[in-house]
């Protein structure tokens, strides 16, 4: 099992939300290539990165720390979500070394999008589903919907996404533990490979994630956890690398 760190963008700045909310922020560094080199050499094999302004704005803002990571990480996977709405947006992300692009909004709202990106880059796709009480949210999560997670993951088999990164967003960034349950059920309800994010906080979330890797959770990505220090990164991926053996 994978452990990814989240690299969160803000005005060019690496920083946690709390729920979502971009008034809510904590900024960690200034510099996010700099924390990329630090999480790359405690033994990250994946980072997250999240434009967060693009989220909110529709397209990338943050490119600019974007492609620094790529550019100095040329072999390291990169996952990014945030503003992609067009296969332009998807290509430029893809020629500047982004090796997988996580869609959120646009795949509730026009899965046939997800469809299309899967079709143009095969095995590049991830879809990002943040769920409340199992059902999804969308819009940095403003919006709630009645679409149920297990439902749309479903939808989305055929189409050869990668993963589901699946946030419980009712404990992001709260440091309350992560939901192993609703997590373990989704990937044991769809075919698609299951990220688990959102209220990583100690050891014991890992244990409880890796009790349930082999139903089909590949990784969990941890953010305010390991910048605070609740979490050791470099013990979790320890921890994960031993039980995958």
């Amino acid at each position: 099992m994978l452990i990814i760190p989240a690299i969160d963008l803000k005005d060019g700045q690496c920083v946690r939300l709390r729920q979502g909310l971009m008034d809510d922020t904590t900024v960690f560094s200034d510099d996010p290539c700099e924390m990329a080199a630090k999480w790359v050499n405690e033994g990250a094999r994946r980072l997250h990165l999240v434009d967060l302004n693009g989220a909110f704005e529709g397209k990338p803002i943050n490119a600019e720390s974007v492609n620094q990571i790529t550019k100095t990480f040329p072999d390291l996977p990169v996952q990014i979500g945030g503003g992609i709405r067009d296969l332009n947006i998807a290509n430029t992300y893809i020629e500047a070394g982004i090796s997988y692009l996580i869609i959120g909004t646009m795949a509730v709202t026009r899965p046939q999008f997800v469809s299309e990106l899967c079709r143009e880059f095969p095995g590049k796709i991830i879809v990002g589903l943040d769920a409340n009480n199992g059902l999804v949210a969308t819009d940095g999560w403003a919006k709630q919907t009645d679409i149920h997670v297990v439902d749309l993951s479903k939808k989305f088999e055929q189409d050869g996404v990668s993963s589901i990164v699946y946030t419980d967003i009712a404990r992001d960034g709260m440091m309350q533990g992560v939901n192993v349950q609703a997590t373990a059920g989704l990937a044991r309800q769809t075919s698609i490979p299951i990220i688990a994010s959102g209220g990583i906080t100690n050891l014991d979330d890992i244990a409880g994630l890796l009790h349930h890797a082999k139903e089909g959770i590949m990784g969990a990505i941890t953010g305010r956890a390991i910048y605070e220090g609740s979490l050791d990164f470099r013990a979790a991926q320890t921890m994960s690398d031993v039980y995958d053996h």
